[in-house]
């Protein structure tokens, strides 16, 4: 299936760069969409080419279900638009690494991305509630969570002001687990080993919390430097690990399950309220089927992953003491909980790990 999508991939990623290689509107087609008639509604036109073409930044393969939903967004969204609007999908750090990519993405370089939670600390500390460990007990929990207006809708739309940042939604990106040169199944099996994180503070604190010793680094220095030793290992979902190849140099994959942390499909502000009312309802309204389709090919995404790593040697340690590890990172919710919007999310959290718990 992998195959597949790449082949998919590339043919969609044509479409929508072909699409984008003039930015004109058709001469005949009226008013300026983005202008409008000053009450704030944009103009109905029929674009010959789009008018924008929104820059996404991927930081993964084109494979991933995540990206390929961002094609299938493109497609959607010049349809939505008569041709007036696109996206064109850049995967690989291709435009950058995840901390220089929200950067941009805040100062309108880049239109759109994928964003790791912790990484989104760095523009809202309060985030970190949905990058604790063991703070979700189940993806049924945080689907809940996360598609509970009430709870995020003040989230979402926090950064419009300081930051020109508006988050169009919360996806699933499965379960961390810990990988290295050897299996890990208790705290004291990480002492002394040096373990890539994601660039924020929390996770700094959870590793070292956990026994290890936190390196924060780029998800595309990782391989190189697991492959010296600069690294004994990482922490990830399944399908990062055998996507980047990791599972060549770190060929134990050990299940932790401390972490359960969204990605954000985020937007610069002033792009998405450039497109005028029109057309940003119109890219609205397909932000609910893009999440669903990432995260439902997520899902499969896994199994898929696990079963090439598998087949490429690695060994899946499913006997590790979780409880321990759990009580390890405990204060960590009080360190990080200090406030009410912590507090009231965090509230949130454990009401949805109540109605929906671990099965």
């Amino acid at each position: 299936m992998k195959q597949s999508l790449k082949l998919a991939s590339a043919l969609a990623l044509s479409v929508v760069v072909l699409t984008s290689a003039a930015c004109s509107r058709n001469p005949d087609a009226g008013t300026d969409p983005t202008s409008g008639d000053g009450s704030g509604t944009a103009a109905v036109a029929d674009c010959t080419t789009p008018i924008k073409t929104f820059k996404l930044a991927f930081n993964q393969t084109e494979e991933h279900p995540q990206f390929q939903a961002a094609l299938w967004f493109g497609e959607q969204l010049l349809e939505a638009t008569d041709g007036c609007y696109g996206i064109e999908g850049f995967a690989n750090e291709t435009l950058g690494a995840q901390a220089a990519v929200l950067n941009n993405v805040s100062d309108g370089s880049v239109d759109m991305a994928y964003i790791g939670g912790p990484v989104m600390e760095t523009m809202n500390p309060d985030t970190v509630v949905f990058n604790l460990p063991y703070v979700f007990d189940s993806k049924e929990a945080q689907d809940a969570v996360f598609s509970d207006e009430a709870v995020i809708g003040d989230l979402k739309h926090s950064m419009e002001g300081s930051k020109d940042i508006t988050v169009l939604s919360l996806l699933y990106s499965g379960t961390r687990n810990v990988y290295a040169t050897k299996a890990v199944r208790s705290p004291a099996d990480m002492t002394g080993m040096k373990l890539r994180v994601q660039q924020s503070e929390s996770q700094v604190a959870m590793i070292d919390n956990m026994g290890g010793i936190a390196t924060p680094m780029a998800q595309g220095e990782v391989y190189s430097a697991l492959q010296t030793g600069t690294l004994d290992g990482a922490e990830n979902n399944e399908t990062v690990y055998q996507s980047m190849k990791h599972d060549e140099v770190a060929p134990f994959y050990s299940y932790t399950k401390h972490l359960m942390i969204p990605d954000y499909l985020i937007m610069n502000t002033t792009a998405l309220d450039g497109m005028g009312d029109e057309y940003k309802q119109a890219l609205l309204d397909l932000v609910p089927a893009t999440t669903k389709m990432a995260n439902d090919g997520f899902v499969e995404y896994v199994d898929e992953s696990i079963e090439i790593s598998k087949t490429a040697g690695a060994t899946f340690v499913e006997d590790v003491d979780t409880a321990a590890f759990k009580a390890s990172v405990a204060p960590l919710i009080e360190q990080y909980v200090t406030n009410d919007v912590t507090q009231a999310l965090y509230d949130a959290v454990q009401e949805a790990n109540a109605a929906h718990p671990a099965s």
